[in-house]
Parts: structure tokens; C-alpha cells; sequence
């Protein structure tokens, strides 16, 4: 056995194949055939000299000397990824890579204020994962990423939190709902209206039931579903109500497609915040971009948008402005 023969590429491979459990999706997510990444981990395996994982029914696992080695290679890749946040640092921030995981429901948001920072800082190179509270959690858990933005921070994980942002929380209903257009309605009067959730998890589905629960009624629900896109098109299709971010659904009222309800204690008023592991070393860009994200929070920020204003209100509005900017 000597170790010194095994390449920079094949453990990156096996540890791919580690963390995915699966020859398949390692091959995928590498973009590497699979019998390419088969023969790589196997001559891996020689060099070691022990079998590095086992087969149980259509799952594979890590042996012990498979653990041993995946936990030496983490070791490495955050060894080489100090050395590029180390070799970024002597050029400033004009070179270097960030990684960016966001809520879906920020998405609306913080890649407008990203791109401004990547015009303005052309040498950085960025990935951005865009995904539920459920990934983003997973992903900080196993420290995949420089800077998480969400809403909730958790509470089971060691980390540095950071808000920077109102995230505003509306009750929402198709054009013509009963309620549409009434003033300081009650909680109490959304008891049998059906709602539709996000799924299990999610912080604004957390918020909405905590302040329901808070007047003694639980939801109805009719629909879970698993993105805002899908929520606003049930909720205008008439099957039921539903608790959004108010930056999502800024052009949805604009267009008449949605309503606001105006419900007393409304809107439940939540942060964004910048969160990454509690010891974790930020590169040169992720600081960079850290300071830039406060130092441009409110840049584009829309209005919380309020209860009152009608969809023929809203259009014609909307229209007044195109008018005027198409005059010569």
C-alpha cells in the first residue's frame, strides 16, 4: 500500500461517490461516465489496499477503511479550500469563489444584489444553490456552502446569524374572494377557509401556524405544495388561501391575479439573515460579499404592499406609468 499513488482526482471522485451514495449520481453530478468512475474507484481501492464499499441489497455503503478515508478527505478539500481563500486573500477580493445557498423564497431577492456584485467584482466567480429550508439546513450541516441566507435560523446547529432584511408575511386570495376588500378581519373568520401550505418545515408555513395557533385555530389545510410558483397559481385558481412572503407576490397583485386580505395582525413581520457555521474561516469574497449584501439591503427593496388597493386599481395604474413613459 502507498498512498502517495493515489491522485487528487480519484479522491475526489470516491468522496463524490461518498456523499451520494451512489455510483450513478457521483457520475452525473461529475459529469464522468460511469464505468469511468467505476475503474477509478476501484484502482483506488487497490491502492489502498482494502475494499472502500460493500453492497447491501441496491445500496452501497462506506466500509471502515471507506470511512476512514472519506473523513481524510474532507480533511484535504478543506485544506485546499483554505489554500484558495489564502491565495485569493493576496489578490483582494478581485479573484476568488463564492458559494451562495439561498431560500427559494429569497430568490426574488438577493441574485438582483448579486449580480451587482458580480459586475462589480468580475474576477469572483459564484455558485449559487437555490433550494427549501430542508436543503439548506443539510447542505449547513455539512458546510457545502460559504453563506446561507434564509429565514428562520436553526436551532440545532452552531452557527453565526445575521439578519439584514424585513421579510414580510400576507394572507393571500384569489380576485373576487368574500373577504376581498374588507377592513380588519378577524382570525377568527379564516377558521373554515382552506389554506395551502408549504410543505412540513418550512419557516413561513412555522410563522403562519404559530400565529394561528396563537388565537386557538388550525389551519385547514387543502394543499401542501413545494414552491411559491405552484402556491400562487392554486391560491388564484379558487382553492383556497395562502400565507406568502410579500416579495413574492408583488407582481401576482399588480396584475389583479391575487388579492390581499386585509387580516388583523398582518403582516407577520420575519428577517432574513446570513448564517454559516460558528468557527467557519470566510474567504475574501464571502466577506465581500457579506458587507456588500448589508450595504445594499434596501437597493430594489418593493414596498410592503397593503390591503385597500383593487386589482383595477392596481392595472390602471400600471398602465398610467406605461402611457407616460411611451410619450415622446
Amino acid at each position: 500500500m502507498n498512498l502517495r499513488h493515489a491522485t487528487l482526482h480519484q479522491l475526489r471522485i470516491f468522496l463524490a461517490v461518498a456523499r451520494h451514495s451512489s455510483f450513478a449520481r457521483a457520475a452525473e453530478a461529475l459529469h464522468l461516465s460511469p464505468p469511468t468512475l467505476s475503474l477509478q474507484v476501484k484502482q483506488l481501492s487497490q491502492t489502498v489496499g482494502h475494499a472502500l464499499f460493500e453492497q447491501v441489497g441496491k445500496k452501497i455503503y462506506l466500509t471502515a477503511a471507506g470511512q476512514m478515508l472519506a473523513d481524510a478527505c474532507q480533511d484535504l478539500e478543506a485544506r485546499m479550500e483554505r489554500l484558495g481563500q489564502d491565495l485569493a486573500a493576496l489578490s483582494g477580493v478581485q479573484r476568488g469563489n463564492l458559494k451562495l445557498a439561498i431560500l427559494t423564497t429569497v430568490k426574488y431577492r438577493v441574485p438582483k444584489l448579486l449580480g451587482r456584485f458580480c459586475a462589480e467584482h468580475p474576477g469572483i466567480d459564484v455558485a449559487m444553490f437555490v433550494g427549501n429550508r430542508e436543503m439548506l439546513l443539510q447542505r449547513l450541516g455539512s458546510n457545502q456552502d460559504d453563506l446561507y441566507i434564509m429565514g428562520q435560523p436553526p436551532e440545532s446547529l452552531d452557527v453565526m446569524c445575521e439578519d439584514f432584511a424585513d421579510n414580510p408575511l400576507v394572507v393571500v386570495a384569489p380576485p373576487g374572494h368574500p373577504l376581498a376588500g374588507q377592513k380588519k378581519i378577524s382570525p377568527q373568520r379564516l377558521v373554515n377557509e382552506p389554506f395551502i401550505l408549504r410543505e412540513p418545515g418550512s419557516g413561513t408555513r412555522l410563522t403562519a401556524e404559530r400565529f394561528f395557533s396563537s388565537h386557538h385555530i388550525t389551519l385547514r389545510n387543502r394543499l401542501e405544495v413545494g414552491s411559491n410558483e405552484a402556491i400562487k397559481q392554486t391560491v388564484a385558481g379558487g382553492l383556497g388561501l395562502a400565507v406568502l412572503s410579500a416579495t413574492t407576490v408583488v407582481s401576482e397583485l399588480a396584475l389583479g391575479e391575487l388579492v390581499l386580505l386585509d387580516v388583523q395582525g398582518f403582516p407577520l413581520i420575519r428577517r432574513w439573515h446570513v448564517v454559516y457555521p460558528r468557527g467557519k474561516r470566510l474567504s475574501p469574497a464571502a466577506l465581500a460579499f457579506k458587507a456588500w449584501l448589508f450595504e445594499h439591503r434596501d437597493a430594489g427593496q418593493p414596498p410592503t404592499p397593503l390591503p385597500g388597493k383593487d386589482a383595477r386599481t392596481a392595472r390602471t395604474t400600471k398602465a398610467a406609468k406605461s402611457a407616460k413613459a411611451t410619450k415622446p
